[in-house]
């Protein structure tokens, strides 16, 4: 049953990490409190390199509170989703709970610091064989320079099903380049490190380009890891950490 597994659930499109180029607009200029959403469609949601939608297309959407003056967030984040069903149990969304506090350090250094919580209403796996529920609790910490970004996520809860997992986690590399004509080139490079499951660890990697057209954010990538294709792939025993390309679309507002 463990082999049909996804690594599952951020974005960084949330918890990863496609980023697109900032206004123009200085600091003064926001409200205290800005309330933002979003929705999109992506044609596979890979997290942390692993399809989680068995490399269907998903729909996602979320919803931001900042606080422009003291840096503290929180938000809200879904996606349609495919691999609990794949592992045997049940449900079909992922709903991401996250808040954190963003800041600067130095001239040019900025900070973010925070939790993330991956629910998966209904997923059932606590009651199949091998597994244990799939809900994920991560601490993450982020220092960015520039368009250069590291960024560390420690779970203190099993990990996406996996039994006896706690204390896993996942270091993300990456930068995100302003381009002439309003495009963003996105570079990033993963590590994925499982507690008491080091056959499942793996590397994953990205190369890809966003840019803003008539108000919607789209994203193009090729996405890819290195991990096990004889422990990550779909009932139908297709490789859910191929290297594919991927391409999504956001509104914000």
């Amino acid at each position: 049953m463990k082999k049909f597994l996804l690594c599952a659930a951020v974005a960084s499109t949330f918890m990863g990490s496609v980023a697109f180029a900032q206004d123009a607009k200085p600091a003064e200029a926001k409200p205290e409190h800005e309330v933002s959403f979003n929705i999109g469609a992506i044609t596979d949601y890979r997290y942390r390199g692993i399809s989680q939608s068995g490399l269907k297309p998903a729909l996602q959407g979320g919803a931001d509170y900042t606080n422009n003056v003291n840096g503290l967030y929180a938000g809200t984040w879904l996606s349609t989703i495919k691999w609990t069903k794949d592992a045997g149990g049940s449900g079909s969304v992922e709903v991401d709970l996250y808040a954190g506090k963003r800041g600067e350090i130095a001239s040019g250094v900025n900070y973010d610091v925070g939790v993330l919580s991956y629910v998966y209403p209904s997923n059932g796996l606590d009651k199949v064989a091998g597994f244990v529920d799939a809900n994920t609790t991560e601490f993450y910490g982020q220092l960015s320079n520039g368009p250069v970004y590291i960024k560390y996520s420690h779970s203190v809860t099993n990990t996406f099903a996996f039994v006896d997992s706690k204390g896993s986690g996942y270091l993300d590399i990456g930068a995100n380049i302003e381009m002439a004509d309003g495009y963003t080139l996105n570079l990033h490079a993963g590590r994925q490190t499982l507690k008491n499951n080091s056959a499942y660890a793996y590397n994953d990697w990205k190369i890809g380009v966003t840019k803003e057209f008539g108000g919607v954010n789209f994203a193009l990538a090729v996405i890819g890891t290195n991990a096990d294709d004889k422990l990550y792939y779909t009932p139908a025993g297709k490789f859910t950490g191929k290297t594919g390309l991927v391409l999504s679309a956001v509104k914000a507002f």
